[in-house]
């Protein structure tokens, strides 16, 4: 009986060691840190042509509202709609006045393509 207690401590002891490796990120990671590299950014012409689901990163001007969420954009190349969820504007009131950068993702469909953006951010 001792041996089967002795058999049984010694595989949860085991298991613990092994599970105390699979806890996760650190805490640092989670609180943000230093990204090497720099932003690229990408034209509207360039994102029109990206397959879908592709992390993009646009720089230029919302011109205006088209509807429930969605927003045309404008750079040097183009434009394209955007989806802008509340969450997206991060409490920043923008006009097409102001220059931003959108970071989202391409979403593209069989007759048009658009950009759901992540959030955006005023330069």
């Amino acid at each position: 009986m001792k041996k089967i207690t002795l058999m049984a401590f010694a595989t949860l002891a085991a298991f613990g060691a092994a599970h105390a490796d699979f806890q996760g990120a650190p805490a640092a990671t989670k609180e943000g840190g230093f990204v090497a590299g720099k932003d690229t950014i990408v034209t509207v012409s360039q994102a029109k042509e990206m397959r879908d689901d592709v992390d993009v990163i646009l720089q230029g001007k919302i011109l205006r509202q088209t509807g429930d969420d969605k927003y045309l954009f404008e750079d040097q190349t183009g434009t394209i709609t955007v989806e802008i969820e509340k969450k997206g504007w991060r409490g920043q009131n923008i006009t097409p006045e102001d220059t931003v950068k959108l970071y989202g993702e391409v979403d593209r469909g069989i007759l048009k393509t658009e950009i759901d953006v992540d959030y955006v951010e005023k330069m």
